[in-house]
């Protein structure tokens, strides 16, 4: 009997040091187990091997799900499984309109995150920008920064020397005025 098919009979046998021992023993097989289901995923995947490795101890070595193995190639079965119910689930999960399933990733290179390219929403924006200046020239300011430079908001607190709760207040009121000027005249 090898060294791991032992440490799982003591875990078993209820023995609570031996899942200390198991993990140094079988890191690295479940790394490269995980490391290859997660090569069969989908590009843009969030999830590390690291991440799933220990996720799929915890649940099979977890004080809740103590099983037994009956030996070592039961043991990277159960692991295995335990890795794609994982990642099931989380398909699952990023499937859910809570967690953005209705939306399409796209790479940043093929949006056009500058001005709008109609030039009359660009005429409609520009009036509706000059009349927020004349009531609140900081907001027209953080507008300008925000929406022409891109920049942040954390940079635009920076740039105009307010707190970044402040800017935030400010952003939520400038697209409520902009909004209101552009849309329901």
């Amino acid at each position: 009997m090898n060294e791991i098919t032992q440490i799982l009979a003591k875990i078993e046998g209820g023995d609570p040091a031996a899942a200390e021992h198991l993990l140094p023993l079988v890191y690295e097989e479940l790394r490269k187990l995980a490391a290859a289901r997660l090569a069969q995923e989908k590009s843009g995947q969030t999830l590390q091997a690291t991440a799933l490795v220990h996720e799929a101890y915890l649940r099979l070595i977890g004080p809740a799900n103590a099983q037994g193995f009956d030996n070592r190639g039961h043991f990277f079965s159960a692991a295995a499984e335990a890795m794609r119910r994982i990642l099931i689930e989380r398909a699952r999960r990023r499937a859910t309109a809570r967690h953005g399933g209705e939306l399409i990733r796209k790479d940043l290179d093929t949006v056009d995150l500058a001005a709008p390219e109609s030039a009359d929403d660009l005429l409609a924006l520009n009036e509706a920008l000059n009349q927020l200046a004349a009531t609140d020239e900081k907001a027209a300011q953080l507008v300008k920064l925000r929406y022409f430079a891109g920049l942040t908001m954390e940079q635009v607190a920076q740039a105009l020397n307010i707190s970044p709760r402040t800017a935030d207040r400010l952003w939520a009121y400038a697209r409520a005025f902009l909004h209101a000027e552009i849309y329901e005249k």
